[in-house]
């Protein structure tokens, strides 16, 4: 039986008011978790409850080594009231980040703190089920040396490339399941025997950023993801938008030039084939077969066939004009696509993450001067563009949160 089948199994063993205690205790749990300590009153403000039925169940909670009294908060005219909080290493989240050729992988605690190191596994990923046992391997390997007891981990949360379908729990790109019966995530309960949730890489870096990140604390953020390709999230109302499918967020493959270039997804002229890492690297190899004068050219046949977009954005840095130029136009480019999604979401801060990002100023200037070409006034001079601050384990802190957004 999966994870999540036994948990609703338990919950037929209770009867009503047990059912709600349990249900009102894992809330609560999320709570602290997402607020940090809070006073009981400010618990009963937010769920609606009287102080004695808040008491119990803290006190339930404080019994079981979950909660614990964190000093005392701010009074008004009177004794300082207690401050719940969730005891340090009482609760623990498996947090995967899946890549092409690899996967990295760390265990949080309650209180965000990384306990083992993020550790780096090769690992190919397939479209088939094949995957899935060397993943659970390397994720018994790390469960094991970190020592922590299997009752306090609460829940697994991976991200992956792909197109994947969080509410019914499938990957359709990557990880599929022949047997239709059971959906990717139920594979997964199954072979770990907890809670098991599945994101796209992107989105999942979308939650990093609302809960860690520069999002934190605000509203309406769009995350824009720039590698080899052009990722999307967005946060909306304070929460993290996916679709009907789950496939909501696929910026890049917009057509925004007529008979345009052929996109790897089938159609011409997406924005991926003129704002993207492909097409820095395509532009920089056409360029330097032209005879454009940089520190590239100098680069041998075989470095330049496998050139990649931060060894542009490195010659950028050293003051090649030619590096500078392509990536002018990339950032042009990309800001014609922005200024649409200021236009249609009027957002109050757009994160721009991954490693075309790492361009810094011979991004970002472009990008706003495009704005300032394409997008209505009103609108533009309510929205920020800034560059993300979490750097490369934006989706392990993603997958982490992705666990306590749906536990």
């Amino acid at each position: 039986m999966t994870a999540m089948f036994l948990e609703d199994a338990f919950l037929q063993t209770l009867n009503h008011v047990e059912r709600k205690k349990h249900l009102q205790k894992l809330k609560l749990i999320k709570y602290l978790y997402l607020k940090g300590a809070k006073t009981n009153a400010a618990i009963c403000e937010h769920f609606s409850i009287s102080a004695p039925t808040s008491i119990a169940l803290l006190n339930e909670l404080i019994s079981d080594g979950i909660v614990e009294k964190q000093g005392r908060g701010l009074s008004i005219g009177g004794r300082k009231p207690d401050l719940f909080g969730l005891q340090e290493n009482s609760l623990f989240v498996l947090s995967i980040e899946m890549e092409k050729h690899k996967i990295r992988m760390a265990v949080f605690n309650n209180n965000n703190q990384n306990l083992t190191g993020i550790r780096t596994y090769s690992l190919q990923i397939t479209q088939d089920l094949s995957a899935i046992e060397q993943l659970h391997t390397f994720a018994e390997e790390l469960l094991q040396s970190s020592g922590i007891k299997r009752d306090k981990l609460i829940g697994i949360g991976i991200s992956m490339p792909g197109l994947v379908a969080s509410k019914e729990g499938n990957n359709y790109t990557y990880l599929l399941n022949p047997d239709k019966s059971e959906s990717l995530q139920e594979v997964l309960e199954k072979k770990f025997q907890k809670p098991v949730f599945i994101q796209n890489d992107v989105k999942t870096i979308s939650l990093a950023e609302h809960r860690f990140g520069l999002a934190h604390g605000k509203k309406d953020v769009l995350v824009i993801w720039m590698n080899w390709g052009i990722g999307f999230g967005m946060i909306l109302d304070g929460k993290l938008r996916s679709g009907t499918s789950g496939f909501a967020g696929e910026f890049g493959h917009i057509p925004m030039v007529e008979d345009g270039l052929l996109c790897q997804c089938g159609k011409r002229g997406c924005l991926e084939t003129i704002a993207s890492g492909m097409a820095l690297v395509r532009m920089a190899k056409e360029g330097i077969k032209a005879g454009a004068i940089s520190m590239l050219s100098a680069l041998p046949k075989q470095e330049l066939e496998q050139l990649e977009p931060r060894a542009i954005i490195d010659a950028a840095n050293r003051g090649d004009q030619f590096a500078i130029s392509i990536l002018s136009e990339i950032g042009i480019n990309l800001g014609k696509g922005l200024a649409v999604l200021i236009q249609l979401f009027n957002p109050e801060l757009i994160i721009l993450s991954g490693t075309i990002a790492e361009a810094k100023q011979f991004i970002t200037t472009p990008v706003q001067q495009s704005l300032n070409t394409y997008c209505m006034a009103q609108l533009r001079e309510k929205t920020s563009i800034a560059l993300s601050d979490l750097g490369e384990n934006n989706m392990i802190l993603g997958s982490l949160a992705l666990v306590m957004e749906n536990i």
